[in-house]
């Protein structure tokens, strides 16, 4: 587990409050149930902004608290944790890219109200219906930028796209030009193909060659420590349950073979809060972030592909009613799984960065 400052055990503590008392899972199904586009409740992000998370990673020269991304990820794990929808994720992956490649003009621009949460952002890569930024064909001419992007995360509550063209990143504003596209997915958040036509465009210029590869490491960073959250939140709910639930005139967790799982899956959890939490922390140091952003989100997608499956099969069929709230867990699990790499596609990243 990383050693954590003052500042920071706070920043865990105040969002595992609040996320416990102001944004328990009872939220989500309220935001399930009303069925909007945007699918998360706009006053509790305007509140999470309200206590600095929306600028987290951002200079304090721009509004943020520049507290990095082991600090965001801290609360984002909290987050995880009740199944909070919200746009925290993306909007502070497209505030990292105007950090690391932004102009001067960019970063006055949009920082402060990233930061402020006035504006909501997200990030458009993948173009067909698997993960391949290297399969890009969007393109910008003339300072217009066309093309088509599939899976876009919260794209009906943003009001900034940041788009992976042929040559680079650009920023583009919801406006003419763009049109979206409902995509309903297991988790029941807000996904969208999103179709870009002449859009007004801004070319992120600084950041080198590898900004676009560089951006998806923290996207992967980020996601890896909500499925963290996830994770925890499907361990403990699964104990609960078998220290609760009675079975042939015994508790379940006095059976062996039940004790014998959870004692796996409590040494998997740890093992993939080792990698998260080296994922952030690399982020922040800026040493072999590749490699550690590979091995954090490779980590997180199999460990939460086995906790939140054995999360069901532990609560027997009843696990998947809507009575339970552990299916919930395993539907955005599969979701995050094939965000921003599979778990195939980031073994075979991990190999061509170490050279094999």
């Amino acid at each position: 587990m990383a050693v954590l400052n003052e500042e920071q055990e706070m920043l865990r503590s105040m969002a595992r409050d609040w996320a416990t008392n102001e944004s328990p899972i009872s939220e989500f199904r309220k935001v399930r149930a009303a069925g909007e586009p945007k699918a998360y409740n706009a006053d509790s992000y305007a509140m999470m902004a309200k206590m600095g998370w929306a600028g987290i990673i951002i200079p304090e020269a721009h509004g943020g608290s520049d507290f990095g991304f082991l600090s965001a990820g801290l609360v984002v794990e909290e987050l995880g944790k009740t199944l909070t929808a919200s746009p925290l994720v993306v909007s502070t992956i497209v505030a990292s890219a105007i950090v690391l490649g932004g102009s001067d003009q960019q970063k006055a621009k949009w920082l402060p109200k990233l930061a402020s949460g006035e504006t909501v952002a997200t990030l458009a890569v993948d173009e067909g219906p698997h993960y391949d930024p290297s399969a890009i064909e969007t393109n910008v001419s003339d300072g217009k930028l066309t093309g088509k992007k599939a899976f876009v995360h919260e794209a009906h509550g943003a009001d900034l796209f940041l788009v992976a063209a042929k040559d680079g990143l650009y920023l583009v504003a919801k406006d003419d030009g763009v049109s979206l596209a409902t995509r309903k997915l297991t988790d029941q958040r807000s996904h969208a193909d999103v179709s870009f036509n002449g859009a007004a465009a801004e070319k992120l210029e600084g950041g080198g060659v590898s900004l676009l590869d560089d951006v998806l490491d923290r996207a992967r960073v980020l996601s890896a420590a909500e499925m963290l959250g996830m994770a925890q939140a499907v361990f403990d709910t699964t104990l609960d349950y078998l220290t609760q639930r009675v079975q042939f005139n015994q508790v379940l967790a006095t059976f062996q073979a039940l004790q014998h799982r959870m004692a796996d899956l409590f040494a998997d959890l740890a093992q993939m809060r080792s990698a998260v939490e080296a994922g952030l922390q690399a982020v922040d140091g800026g040493f072999g972030v590749a490699r550690a952003a590979t091995i954090a989100k490779a980590e997180a997608n199999r460990v939460l592909n086995v906790i939140s499956n054995q999360g069901i099969q532990l609560h027997g069929g009843i696990g998947m009613t809507d009575e339970y709230d552990v299916g919930f867990y395993l539907k955005r699990a599969r979701v995050l799984e094939a965000s921003w790499g599979s778990t195939s596609y980031l073994r075979n990243r991990f190999a061509l960065l170490s050279g094999y």
